[in-house]
């Protein structure tokens, strides 16, 4: 099996190529260029340095983060991947942003906790375990492999970091961070968390297209996918402009 995975959901855009177990390519871009200049170069350079051409049909699923995270960001995602699933008349699979970060994360102990800045002191989270069984005790449970589960504490969603911290606390277990949202709230986190706690290095601190392709496969083997026509991105909450616009007609 060979998925295309994408990720643009925040400030970094990447792609990657993952055949069965073994990631073929992935590409990272973190810097001040924008998504619709380095995405789609990102992808036709993973799927040449893997061998692979999208014309012989080799591909059997595109991968995308799907949300949430910025607005202009999933959209620039959502509308690639569904223009090549459209091209090449392949599923689209479209994989929690903040799962995949997790998986970034994927062999650490203790919770792990996933950050994307949604401003305003708000983050775009969720929590998470890895195990070598699944929980019934959380909503949901991804088998990785055959030692290796994804125990999903509390979904992804969008609140104040104070919140989140809040119920870190009331765990009491180690828990590490990751995300630009950690990187921006790092001093407020500091101030509040009673937890034992450590962040990611830079190397693991970013959302990865690897790793939406890697949860992709786990999605695609179990039928979860969609077609070019029914995906949308997760937004997960009004856009600014919207929410400005609520405010005045309330007002």
């Amino acid at each position: 099996m060979v998925i295309l995975g994408i990720e643009a959901a925040a400030g970094v855009a990447g792609a990657a190529v993952v055949r069965d177990e073994k990631l073929l390519a992935e590409i990272i871009y973190n810097n001040k260029k924008t998504h619709s200049q380095t995405l789609l170069p990102a992808i036709e350079k993973v799927l040449s340095e893997s061998g692979y051409d999208e014309k012989t049909g080799e591909i059997d699923g595109i991968a995308i983060s799907a949300g949430p995270g910025s607005f202009t960001g999933l959209r620039i995602g959502s509308s690639t991947a569904k223009a090549l699933a459209y091209a090449w008349k392949k599923p689209v699979i479209a994989v929690p942003t903040i799962d995949a970060m997790a998986v970034v994360a994927c062999g650490v102990g203790g919770i792990i906790c996933p950050m994307l800045d949604a401003r305003n002191k708000q983050v775009f989270t969720g929590l998470y375990t890895f195990d070598d069984k699944p929980s019934g005790d959380f909503p949901g449970s991804v088998k990785l492999d055959d030692n290796t589960y994804l125990n999903v504490l509390e979904e992804q969603s969008a609140q104040k970091v104070a919140d989140i911290i809040e119920k870190i606390n009331a765990l009491g277990k180690i828990v590490t961070f990751l995300g630009d949202g950690a990187e921006a709230y790092k001093d407020l986190i500091e101030e509040s968390i009673k937890a034992e706690h450590r962040f990611m290095p830079a190397c693991a601190n970013s959302p990865r297209a690897g790793a939406v392709a890697v949860l992709a496969k786990v999605y695609f083997e179990n039928g979860c996918t969609e077609n070019a026509f029914t995906h949308k991105p997760d937004y997960l909450r009004p856009s600014q402009a919207e929410r400005v616009k609520l405010e005045n007609k309330d007002s």
